[in-house]
């Protein structure tokens, strides 16, 4: 995966504007699994990127009055087709994290990129996403110097009782398998 000013190449391109600059643009040195469908269990509508725009409408489901207010995004969101839709440069601060803190430091979305995966923390993951997800970091690695494979993590463990994705659904070993990182 080519990566041009901060931008998958052949990924859709649809811009959030939720977001910001980073306190420091070179600190990029996490990164950060999450899952999402909306609403909750169903796949492949276009809710997900009507939250990431302020698109959501409330009326279209129960649960989206409840969050159609929020304001936040992902840096990507890998379909479960395996499509990947970018909604934020990684140079910049994406809105993904949350109250949240890794290695002693709080505030991840100052120095991380968010991934979300379309699935559930119970619904098992396409083998499309893990291929895109794999291709991602390890092209994610080779363009931001502070990335290396230790440094990848789920919502659910920088922000632990308060979020649980991307969920026991999420195979940890598959994927520090593709991308070498010995167990």
């Amino acid at each position: 995966m080519l990566i041009k000013h901060h931008w998958l190449q052949k990924a859709e391109k649809i811009l959030s504007p939720n977001h910001d600059e980073r306190p420091d643009s070179e600190d990029i040195s996490l990164i950060v699994i999450h899952c999402i469908s909306l609403p909750p269990g169903e796949f492949d509508t276009p809710h997900i990127t009507q939250l990431f725009t302020n698109q959501l409408n409330p009326n279209d489901h129960p649960y989206f009055s409840e969050i159609h207010q929020l304001q936040v995004s992902s840096h990507v969101l890998i379909h479960r087709t395996g499509k990947i839709t970018q909604y934020v440069p990684f140079d910049k601060r994406a809105w993904h994290a949350g109250q949240s803190e890794y290695c002693g430091r709080d505030r991840c979305n100052d120095f991380s990129i968010g991934i979300e995966l379309e699935g559930t923390e119970t619904t098992p993951y396409t083998e499309a996403q893990y291929q895109q997800l794999e291709l991602l970091i390890c092209s994610l690695i080779q363009h931001y110097p502070k990335l290396n494979k230790q440094s990848i993590t789920g919502h659910c463990s920088i922000a632990p009782g308060r979020k649980t994705d991307p969920g026991p659904s999420f195979d940890w070993q598959k994927l520090n398998a593709r991308i070498g990182l010995s167990i």
